[in-house]
């Protein structure tokens, strides 16, 4: 799987179903090639297109089952490669990880932040 449609599902994973003109500003790639991916995750069971209940003429794409599976899988496989990459540390490094974790969180915190503003 590319890097944008791992992208794309933890967007709508953590922001819900999105107008796929939306989600191509967030990840930075045209509203043709947003379209493209979207049709093949479709395909591939990860998301599914639905109408919007407030304004009938917009199409929202949305997580599936599968596709959320896929995002708690990739994350959890993340989680245990940090865990045994920090079990190779040693008793300082673990500290200075812990001293710096505000920081890293406020990092993620703003990259976040950035992700969600349209690219210019």
């Amino acid at each position: 799987m590319s890097l944008t449609s791992a992208a794309t599902l933890a967007t709508l994973d953590r922001t819900g179903p999105r107008r796929i003109t939306d989600l191509a500003a967030v990840e930075g790639v045209t509203q043709p090639a947003m379209t493209a991916l979207v049709r093949v995750m479709e395909e591939s069971g990860l998301v599914e297109r639905r109408g919007d209940a407030s304004d009938k003429r917009v199409t929202l794409v949305c997580l599936t089952e599968v596709g959320a599976s896929y995002v708690r899988t990739r994350r959890q496989a993340g989680v245990h490669a940090f865990e045994r990459l920090i079990g190779e540390l040693t008793g300082d490094e673990v500290e200075a990880l812990v001293a710096a974790l505000p920081a890293l969180k406020h990092l993620a915190e703003l990259e976040s932040q950035d992700r969600e503003r349209p690219k210019q």
